[in-house]
């Protein structure tokens, strides 16, 4: 499981997140949605670890990220898909999380396979890949333990619509193998298709939560959305 608990992040006095409480459970894709500057990635990257919070406690598998005895292994993350070497081939970039997690060097091609990308992809180097290809080698980074927990910020930027479809079936088989999934995204349509839950976030606060059903309320997560987050200002962080 993935939970956040009243959790707050404060910069300069200023709330990027105000009180935050959800759970994202096993076994289901949980849509986590905002407009720009509502906190999203301020959220996860909390739960990473890679921030701390003023207050309250973001826990995944029952820990926060920094006290797990696998955390690289048990919960797979991708919040910045250029975040890999230019320099370094795909295969590289897999084969080194590989060893960093002890894993043997035959899981990089199982994992190259997971992503779609083919042998001759995965011997370029990244500074030439589009940002479909950036997308789909994140993912495969974060595939290569056996994830129980998912964290995705923007998963589907620059996917084609095979890639779409590639990310949408990844995602489902994950989540009904057991896995916690936690998709963040501004791409409503693709998140409804996919999401068995949903949380919306506004100016850091949770606006709503609930079911996708629950949420569309019969004409559509696209109108809830707005409507929840409609008086939303971008830059009042």
């Amino acid at each position: 499981m993935i939970e956040f608990q009243r959790v707050s992040k404060a910069y300069k006095g200023v709330k990027a997140l105000d009180d935050v409480s959800f759970t994202a459970p096993p076994g289901a894709v949980t849509g986590f949605l905002g407009p720009n500057g509502a906190g999203k990635s301020t959220a996860l990257r909390i739960l990473a670890g890679l921030t701390r919070p003023t207050s309250g406690s973001a826990t995944v598998l029952g820990r926060p990220y920094a006290r797990l005895d696998r955390p690289g292994y048990d919960v797979g993350t991708l919040l910045d898909a250029g975040a890999h070497h230019p320099g370094r081939s795909g295969r590289e970039v897999l084969t080194l999380g590989a060893l960093m997690l002890g894993l043997p060097r035959s899981r990089v091609g199982e994992v190259l396979e997971m992503a779609g990308l083919s042998g001759r992809e995965g011997g370029r180097a990244v500074g030439g890949y589009s940002l479909g290809m950036r997308q789909r080698l994140g993912i495969g980074h974060a595939l290569l333990g056996r994830p129980r927990a998912l964290i995705l910020d923007e998963p589907a930027n620059g996917l084609d619509p095979q890639g779409i479809q590639w990310l949408r079936g990844l995602l489902r088989g994950l989540a009904d193998d057991g896995c916690a999934v936690l998709l963040s995204s501004h791409l409503l349509h693709e998140v409804e298709q996919v999401a068995d839950h949903i949380v919306m976030i506004g100016r850091g606060r949770v606006l709503a939560q609930g079911t996708v059903a629950e949420l569309s309320r019969g004409h559509g997560l696209e109108r809830t959305f707005l409507d929840l987050t409609s008086d939303a200002d971008r830059s009042w962080t």
